[in-house]
């Protein structure tokens, strides 16, 4: 017997975020420790929010409030592009990271577009 699966949880755009919240961990866990409450965590926020906002907005019943969810998800993508330029700025990411975890920002980005325009 299949264990029950909510909704989020069949979203190819939820399982893509997950993956990328969990590359951004890996990568923010050579920042310095004095970034421990600064960038790092504000980067780490981010990562999560898209994830937790592309949950509660399949969980909403009315195609408006999903939508709402579904943007605040994409702006929290954004905020972390943000960030990770900033983090390239102070030399703690590489520009090649930066270049191989953007392809991913971009591909979670093209997908909740898609799942807001539905």
């Amino acid at each position: 017997m299949k264990p029950y699966e909510f909704s989020f949880e069949r979203l190819n755009v939820w399982k893509k975020a997950r993956k990328l919240a969990s590359n951004i961990y890996t990568i923010t866990s050579s920042f310095p420790e004095s970034e421990k409450f600064g960038i790092t965590n504000q980067i780490r926020r981010a990562a999560i929010s898209v994830t937790a906002n592309i949950a509660e907005g399949s969980s909403r019943f009315s195609r408006k409030e999903q939508s709402r969810f579904y943007q605040i998800s994409y702006s929290s993508l954004m905020e972390l592009l943000s960030h990770l330029y900033i983090s390239v700025d102070l030399k703690y990411l590489e520009e090649k990271s930066l270049e191989e975890i953007k392809s991913e920002i971009l591909e979670v980005s093209m997908m909740l577009n898609a799942l807001h325009k539905k």
